[in-house]
């Protein structure tokens, strides 16, 4: 992914932003990371692919010093994420005018973001509207070696591999819990090297799903969507396996109150917050079956 020139005027002497070059996106990982982010390993790769042009970051004679990702899809949906400034090039104006730019980018769409504490109340103030929190969760879940063909999920239910699948009908599936179709994306997430996708089908129904991939800390699940919490227990404790000791982490919307009882049931804990922000209405999503966010940085 090559470096261009982003057409946002800054107004600023020597201050400039550009779209990201493959090095950026690894540069805005590991940001990410120090502000501890803990995203995934591969995540940039998936990035990519769900809108190239997506990813800006802003530079200081030619220094990097702050980024911010405004994906695009669809005709009218967007998603901010990755909005950081380096700790000593806060509060000079910098990173107000990269997320100009990247609010432009998103003109005349619904967007959405995932909003860390700190930052809610200027959200707020640009036209973000508080839906929920994603309260993320950590530990090692309880009985994670069970469930090795879908016991405790209820009748008929099967865990297979999810790229045994047809794509269709997973993107389908993943369409109910997103405004948008973004199946370029999800194919590239759920089938990058070194992470795992199960699915939980019944009399050839997708019933549930659930990704995990490999972090700097603690393995991250991202889906996870569910029929209900027995089909997303058995899928967090299969996930779980792939984790180093069993340690994985998950995003756990509260406007599902099911999903933080699961969570909490099996002994993992809260560690670290945000809030699902939208500049409009909240899309209507299948929340009652959403047991994990795919991602805080693209939604």
């Amino acid at each position: 992914m090559p470096t261009v020139r982003f057409w946002y005027n800054t107004g600023m002497t020597g201050f400039e932003i550009t779209g990201a070059s493959a090095a950026d996106m690894e540069l805005m990982r590991g940001w990410a990371d120090e502000e501890g982010w803990n995203p995934g390993d591969s995540d940039r790769f998936a990035f990519a692919v769900a809108d190239p042009e997506g990813f800006l970051v802003g530079r200081l004679d030619g220094e990097p010093v702050a980024c911010i990702s405004a994906v695009r899809y669809g005709a009218g949906f967007g998603f901010i994420g990755f909005y950081i400034a380096r700790p000593a090039f806060r509060g000079q104006g910098y990173g107000i005018r990269l997320w100009d730019a990247g609010m432009e980018r998103l003109a005349g769409r619904l967007v959405g973001l995932d909003g860390v504490v700190a930052q809610q109340d200027n959200y707020r103030k640009s036209g973000f509207r508080h839906a929920w929190n994603n309260v993320r969760h950590e530990g090692v879940p309880e009985g994670a070696g069970d469930g090795v063909t879908g016991a405790g999920a209820g009748a008929g239910i099967t865990i297979v591999d999810a790229a045994a699948l047809p794509f269709g009908l997973l993107a389908a599936y993943d369409r109910r819990f997103f405004p948008e179709p973004r199946a370029a994306f999800l194919s590239a997430w759920t089938g990058l090297p070194g992470r795992t996708a199960l699915a939980a089908v019944r009399d050839g129904r997708i019933e549930g799903l659930g990704v995990i991939r490999p972090c700097s800390a603690a393995h991250r699940i991202g889906p996870l969507y569910a029929a209900d919490p027995a089909v997303a227990a058995v899928l967090l404790r299969r996930l779980a396996r792939h984790a180093p000791g069993g340690l994985v982490s998950v995003d756990v919307p509260d406007a599902n109150p099911r999903a933080s009882e699961l969570v909490a049931g099996l002994g993992l804990v809260p560690v670290f917050e945000t809030a699902r922000m939208y500049t409009g209405p909240a899309p209507d999503l299948a929340l009652t079956e959403l047991f994990g966010v795919t991602s805080l940085e693209l939604g």
